[in-house]
């Protein structure tokens, strides 16, 4: 059973920083892609930057710039830097792995770690 446990969350002033965590445990094989969700208050989930593990990187417009995502494909973890936080980043930041198995798509999904930006 693939699980995956986010760290890093917090309260933080807008104009601050932030580094989440997340690590897979109770696999063996690398995770294709990881990545990191963003759900705000009443919001649905929404991607805000993933990386495959040939390194290649994909981010959501509002964060470019702000936010790094970083993996240690050794450790099966995913890091998401998050600097310049504006009160709009608040919410739940979910990490989500993928896994391709031929023609199957597995999708592992963490608890979630709270990210609240006090203006």
């Amino acid at each position: 059973q693939v699980q995956l446990v986010e760290s890093g969350g917090g309260l933080v002033q807008a104009g601050g920083s932030l580094r989440l965590s997340c690590a897979a445990s109770g696999t063996a094989f690398r995770l294709d892609v990881m990545g990191w969700f963003h759900q705000a208050p009443g919001k649905q989930r929404e991607l805000v930057a993933d990386m495959a593990y040939t390194g290649s990187t994909n981010y959501a417009g509002s964060v470019e710039g702000r936010f790094t995502i970083s993996r240690d494909n050794a450790k099966n973890t995913a890091y998401l830097q998050m600097s310049s936080l504006k009160p709009e980043d608040t919410g739940v930041y979910y990490c989500r792995g993928v896994k391709m198995e031929g023609a199957s798509i597995n999708n592992y999904w963490g608890q979630g770690t709270q990210v609240t930006v006090s203006s």
